[in-house]
């Protein structure tokens, strides 16, 4: 299409009329949400299908994420999985490394780190998190909505099946849909309690009878009906209502941040171009490259008009701007109408620069870092715990010597089992482990008994403390201290 040929808009239905209104004319935009009408109703967003070279870029990287989800929990370095966060045994696993709850500093740190990154990222580059490396985005746009437009078809064949009677057609399209969709939702629900339970205990879970299993398969379907009520019904709700991140971005964005941007000093004064208008002609009269066609607001999966300016519901999905290009090549003008840019870039054409905040957040962020790189190039491959076991009181032996028992607990965060014996260093006395040796598998805890027993001249009132050494063979693994429990006024020498 030249730019002196009229672009031609089929007539409006009374749905887009109002949609129109909405998402134009209300000067109070702001105060609404594109999902709901003014007394509160749902508004069924049907978007259409993207294409373009945002939406393959963002396809080629949800593929690459959707593989890594799905086979993270079965992928294994060193005998651990790739990823595991076990709850229910406190047992975590990041990139093949074993963490325990004694590791609370360590995710203490790296919680902060997470944290930090996405205030230092959202303050440079918006809530691209959100468009392109989601899970609620890419499951939902890259899996859900597909199979949507495979079995519906795009967006006006979805609006007009939604209106026509139930017929024998429309039931199987739809329970074809919804089958799917269930389908689909029991799979990431077993993805997610493999990454729960662990890769293991989740193929026990399946190949075993599933009366031996009734609490895992419970969760199994609360998972899948879950996913499947997020990803049929509540959509872009679960971006709007829940996910706090919108509401959150407004603290941290300013005029250098990269956005999703209409273009408006170009754009406007918006309008139908006229038959056989020049550029020039067009740009005299007043009017701008945004021809109004609506496209932008076609395509968008919460339903806004990005040509309002930034809103809380914009995702970054960038399928505008594949929409908006698309309709500029149509008509023979430049592309990037709509955009990534900063308010700055669009109002004062200026390049994105590193502002005194953007400093800050990242000095913090790296602080932070090389805090997490000290506490896991520092941290031990063995934890261990020796308590004093609960209700008991110190024992007086024959000899006259007294012993106290106590609770001993070895966690080996290591990828190779390990031999634990264990000495009694101070003071001078007797130690016996349960066995002898402890035998503590590779990525896994034990736990056992300890008597200690000191003799009268070791004590030094009524608690006195004592320091074990843990060995594997002549290696020291750890040092632990306790107390040792004997009478108020211990007597210097035995009888």
């Amino acid at each position: 299409m030249s730019p002196g040929m009229t672009v031609e808009k089929p007539p409006a239905t009374e749905e887009e009329e109002r949609s129109v209104v909405r998402h134009v004319d209300w000067s109070d935009f702001r105060d609404h949400i594109a999902t709901a009408d003014k007394e509160g109703r749902r508004q069924w967003i049907y978007p259409r299908k993207p294409r373009g070279r945002f939406y393959t870029a963002r396809t080629v990287f949800s593929l690459l994420l959707l593989a890594i989800m799905f086979v993270g929990p079965f992928v294994r370095i060193h005998g651990n999985p790739l990823l595991m966060f076990n709850i229910v045994e406190r047992r975590f696993s990041i990139l093949g490394r074993m963490f325990w709850p004694q590791d609370t500093v360590v995710f203490a740190v790296a919680m902060l780190l997470f944290l930090m990154g996405i205030v230092v990222f959202t303050a440079v580059y918006g809530r691209l998190w959100c468009g392109w490396a989601c899970p609620q985005t890419v499951l939902m746009e890259m899996v859900f909505r597909r199979i949507e437009y495979w079995i519906e078809g795009d967006a006006p064949a979805q609006k007009a099946l939604a209106k026509a009677p139930w017929t024998g057609g429309k039931i199987a399209k739809k329970a074809l849909k919804h089958g799917l969709f269930l389908a689909v939702s029991f799979i990431i629900g077993n993805t997610l309690l493999a990454y729960i339970i662990g890769s293991d205990a989740w193929i026990r879970l399946v190949t075993d009878n599933p009366l031996n299993h009734l609490k895992g398969l419970t969760f199994m379907g609360l998972f899948t009906l879950l996913f499947y009520s997020i990803f049929a019904r509540f959509r872009e709700q679960a971006c709007t209502f829940i996910c706090p991140y919108g509401r959150f971005q407004s603290t941290l964005i300013d005029e250098n941040t990269i956005v999703v941007a209409y273009d408006h000093k170009r754009g406007e004064k918006r309008g139908p171009w006229r038959r056989n208008e020049t550029p020039e002609q067009r740009a005299a009269r007043g009017g701008g490259d945004c021809i109004d066609c609506k496209q932008c607001v076609a395509v968008c999966p919460t339903g806004i008009d990005i040509r309002n300016g930034l809103q809380m519901e914009c995702v970054h999905c960038t399928a505008c701007i594949d929409a908006c290009d698309a309709v500029m090549t149509r008509i023979g003008r430049p592309r990037g109408l709509i955009r990534y840019a900063s308010l700055n870039g669009i109002e004062k054409r200026e390049r994105l620069r590193v502002t005194p905040r953007i400093v800050a957040y990242t000095g913090l962020l790296v602080v932070l870092a090389a805090a997490l790189a000290v506490l896991l190039l520092t941290r031990s491959d063995v934890d261990a715990t020796m308590l004093r076991a609960r209700g008991t009181l110190f024992q007086k032996m024959e000899d006259g010597h007294y012993s106290n028992l106590y609770l001993l607990k070895v966690t080996n965060k290591s990828n190779e089992p390990i031999d634990v014996t264990a000495r009694l260093e101070r003071p001078e006395g007797e130690l016996t482990l349960a066995g002898g040796v402890l035998h503590v598998p590779a990525a896994d805890q034990v736990e056992t008994s300890v008597i200690v027993e000191l003799p009268p001249a070791a004590l030094t009132g009524r608690k006195t403390p004592i320091e074990v050494g843990l060995y594997d063979g002549g290696k020291k693994l750890r040092r632990l201290r306790a107390e040792f429990l004997g009478p108020r006024h211990p007597p210097k020498s035995a009888p």
